[in-house]
């Protein structure tokens, strides 16, 4: 699989961790992995945003593995937050979490399904 980052010039450039397209080519393969909520396999919710973010962020991960796929394989998120004040944080607990790697991405400031959840996490994967 290749995966080419594409900044177009006309355009904005991005400043931060992620490409504006990326072109994926030469896989066999799509995941698309549902929006990921801030639960435990127990049902607990932590009640920090940070916390919420590193298990909404372990919860794709888990997904990503179940398909045999690893964060290397991500092609595009969308993060999905209950308030603006989460923006730091969430971009520096995404850049943690991905190093290197520069995804398509959107965050959308929106209402969350439960309001214990700060923020819910989709993604799609090429492999």
């Amino acid at each position: 699989m290749q995966i080419r980052r594409i900044n177009a010039e006309a355009a904005f450039l991005p400043t931060t961790g992620y490409s504006q397209a990326l072109e994926v080519s030469g896989h066999t393969r799509t995941l698309f992995v549902s929006g990921q909520i801030p639960v435990a396999a127990d049902g607990s919710v932590p009640e920090c945003f940070e916390a919420q973010c590193r298990l909404a962020w372990s919860n794709v991960v888990a997904q990503l593995e179940a398909a045999g796929m690893t964060l290397d394989n991500l092609v595009m998120h969308r993060t999905y937050l209950a308030d603006r004040r989460y923006t730091t944080i969430n971009r520096a607990v995404r850049s943690e979490v991905l190093g290197d790697r520069k995804t398509a991405l959107t965050v959308v400031i929106t209402g969350i399904f439960d309001e214990a959840w700060l923020l819910e996490i989709e993604a799609v994967a090429a492999g």
